[in-house]
Formats: structure tokens, sequence, C-alpha cells
């Protein structure tokens, strides 16, 4: 009898071994918005307060060079989600995004990332930021709290603090809205949807995609009063690259003149930078306590092990550092962004150098979902990366209007100024992570020499973004 039982166990494990095998992973992507790279204490930042994405970190593998590549915008949040939706690089995804004939065939034929993971059984969840031209409820299978690009402001949370003055803005007020408007703060909103799609989501039989937008840490600063006294004023640091003013401003495209640049005083002091930073530390450990809640959820329903987490931002933020407080320029603390995964057989505690786009997420999601990435999707799969067999690139690429280019490789940034007659700037990031340093002002002529170098390689590799924008060689 034992022995006729045994046989039996093993046809039956024989039987259903391929379903647990083909069974397509759940996938949990959270997506913060302006966050720069390092605002994590688990990669580094020992001045801001991350529990719940140390856990992340400690429980997966940190791409330490993710990047976003640019915008033809100044609403930099719009490029990066266009991008990210459609599968294109920066000028490609122009050319989608401003065309509603091409906008509506994506929708149509089921081209957006959700509709791609959809076709593959996957049920689709939305809350929170969207700021893509077509309609959330439409691309995915559920949508909820569907925010616009960001809370509305007031006049008070500009040009403050002024040196002498009351500051007149007070991040805990909830008469003056923002991510106060509605009653509950946004980031606790968002974070409840999470939960009660996770519930939801353990009724199914198919596997889920939830696309958990936060509308944090970006501007108004708003966090509750807890949070902000977790950051006494006086233990905030000057950063190392800050400036009163940005010498090119004029040039690049005048940020000074652009909404988030005007949040802070000109010219910069420090004291309004301390600020500043407060509230944007504030504001991020507030939604780090809301993802700590989402992540509880997804244990306590039992769907931890069977899901992959990403953790990433649309681009990065300044908030004080060169003289800058947005994010339209090629500076690392503006382009770079933090990425972690967490999930089956990923290495936990591990960090990876390799340069990446954080829209390489479209095309791992497909590998994880056993799908094919459709030709039209300009981005690299890191699962390779994460099984440690993956191909570096050879460049990262910048952009930002008609007025920045840039190209990182080998340890160095090359920037261009177009239009403050060909300006460059090179870094050696590897030596220089702050971007102190321009290493043309010596002269040298291996400075030189390099610069001259990575320039033939930005012209030759614009062409694949879809750059049209005509260089002009400095000494040519």
């Amino acid at each position: 009898m034992k022995r006729l039982l045994s046989l039996a166990l093993a046809v039956c494990s024989l039987l259903f071994a391929p379903l647990v095998e083909g069974a397509k992973p759940n996938i949990l992507f959270i997506f913060a918005d302006d966050m720069t790279y390092d605002a994590i204490r688990a990669v580094g930042n020992e001045e801001i307060e991350t529990p719940n994405l140390d856990r992340l970190v400690r429980n997966g593998t940190t791409f330490t060079h993710a990047y976003n590549s640019g915008s033809w915008s100044g609403a930099v949040c719009v490029a990066s989600r266009h991008m990210l939706m459609t599968g294109r690089q920066v000028w490609n995804a122009q050319k989608v995004a401003n065309d509603r004939k091409a906008m509506a065939d994506y929708l149509a034929k089921g081209k957006f990332w959700p509709q791609l993971l959809e076709k593959e059984g996957y049920k689709t969840y939305m809350s929170g930021k969207w700021h893509v031209k077509a309609d959330a409820a439409k691309v995915f299978n559920v949508a909820t709290h569907v925010r616009p690009g960001m809370p509305r402001s007031v006049k008070k949370a500009y040009n403050r603090p002024l040196e002498g003055k009351p500051d007149p803005w007070d991040p805990t007020d909830k008469s003056l809205g923002g991510f106060w408007e509605g009653g509950k703060h946004w980031s606790e909103v968002q974070a409840d949807d999470a939960v009660a799609y996770l519930a939801d989501a353990k009724k199914s039989e198919k596997p889920f995609f939830i696309y958990l937008a936060f509308n944090a840490p970006h501007d108004p600063r708003q966090a509750p009063q807890e949070y902000l006294d977790k950051y006494p004023l006086s233990k905030i640091k000057v950063p190392e690259n800050f400036l009163p003013r940005y010498p090119y401003c004029d040039q690049i495209g005048n940020p000074h003149k652009l909404r988030d640049e005007n949040l802070a005083p000109m010219p910069r002091t420090k004291h309004s930078v301390q600020v500043h930073r407060r509230e944007y530390y504030a504001l991020i450990t507030h939604m780090d306590a809301q993802i700590g809640r989402v992540l509880e959820m997804l244990k306590k329903t039992g769907q931890e092990k069977e899901t992959y987490v990403v953790f990433t931002a649309d681009h990065g933020l300044a908030v004080g550092k060169h003289g800058l407080f947005g994010k339209q320029n090629m500076y690392d603390h503006s382009v770079r962004v933090p990425f972690i995964v967490v999930g089956p057989d990923v290495a936990k505690g591990a960090t990876n150098e390799a340069p990446i786009y954080l829209q390489d997420v479209i095309p791992t999601t497909l590998d994880w979902a056993g799908a094919k990435t459709p030709d039209y999707v300009q981005f690299k799969s890191v699962q390779p990366h994460l099984k440690g067999e993956g191909e570096q690139r050879d460049y990262i690429y910048g952009a930002y209007l008609g007025v920045q280019r840039s190209i990182t490789a080998d340890g160095y940034k090359l920037i261009v100024y177009p239009k403050a007659n060909n300006t460059l700037r090179l870094y050696h990031l590897a030596k220089d992570p702050h971007e102190l340093h321009d290493l043309l002002k010596s002269g040298g002529a291996a400075a030189q020499a390099r610069a001259s170098a990575m320039w033939d390689d930005l012209e030759a590799v614009k062409g694949e973004f879809g750059d049209t924008l005509k260089l002009t060689k400095p000494g040519a």
C-alpha cells in the first residue's frame, strides 16, 4: 500500500511540476518622482532614514548606475514616463507622444508596457502619477486615483526661505492643499490602493502587475510633523557641490526661470538649501513608510516569494547641488536614479555597476513573464545582469531640449552646451563623483584628447535616440 501511495505521489508531482515551473511571477513596480539615486540610507546616505527601502537593498540587487536619458520638455517626468510606456528612447518617444494617431495606435494594438504584460496573462493595476497622453483606465485593467504631474502648489511654496524673514511655508498645513488635497496625504492614498490591489490579486488566478507611482518626493514637499522632526535643520549638510549660482544657467535652457528652480531664492543660500533638503528627506521617509505598508501586505497575503519588486524613480533632482534645484541638467544628481530589484533568484545584498536606463525594466519584466520583447522597444533587459551574464553598455547618452547633451563612458562624463559657444565640461566620475572638477579647465592635453574622442562618440550614437540636433565640434 505504501509503495502504491508513493508511486501515486510521484506521478502527481510529475503532472503538476510543469504548472509550478511554468507559473508566471507577480510584478510590483514602485515608482518615485524626483528621487535622486543616493537618497537611500543603505546606499550610503547617512543623513536620511529609509528603513523599508533599506530592506529592499538588503534583500535584492541594487543597480548603482541607472539613468534617465533626457527630455524634450522642462517637465522631465513627461519624457521619462512616455519612454517607460512606449519603449522608445527619448526623441523617438517624443514623436509618438506628440502624435495622437501614434498614441491611439499604441493603445489599440496593445503596445503600451502594461498591455504587453496583459497579453501574457497578467491582471494590471495602476495608482498614482500618470503624466502620459493616454487614458490610464484603458491602459490598465484597474486604475485608481490617477494623479496629475504634481499636487497643486501655492505661491507660498516659492522663493523661500528669505534671509532674515519668516518662512511663509508650513509643510504640515493641510489647508494649503497639495499632497493634503482630499483630506489624506497622497502617498498614504497610493499605499491604500496598493494594499487593496494585493488583496484583490490574492483572489485571482492570474499573476499581477502593479504600477504604483508616488508623486513623492516631488514638490510641494509636504509631510506630517513627525517626519520633519526626524531632520533637525542644524544637522542637514550643505552639499559639497553647493554653488550660489550655476555659471551657465542662461545658456542651458535658463532653468532659473523654470518652476521648480524658483522654489528657492537666487542666489542660493546655504540656509535655503538646508531647509529644502530637510523637507525633501522628510517626504521621502514618509513615502518609505507607505512602501513598508505595501511590502507588509505582500508578505501577509503570501505572495512575497512569487513576486519581483522593482523600485526606481523617473529622474533625480538637484535640491541645491551646483546652484540648481530642478532636474533639467546633465549632472548625476538629476539623471541618475535608484534601481533596486528583489525577487526569485535575485542575489541579496548585491550591487551591480552596469550602466542601465530605468526603462530597461520593460524588457526585464517581459523576460520574467516568459515573453519576447517587441522590436520597437529600444531598451535592454537587466535579467542577464541579475544572472551574472550581462554585457555592459559602452556609454550612457543624455539630452535636454536642444541646449544640453552628454555622454558617459569609461568612468568619464562629457557635457556639451551648444548655446554656450559649444562649451564642454569633462568630469572623471570615478574619482570625482560630485562633479566638482571640470578637467578641461586645466587645459591638459590628455583631457582635451578624451573630450574630443567622447564628442565623436556622442555624434556617432545620437541617431539611435532619434537625435537630429546639429553640433559643431569646438576647434573644428
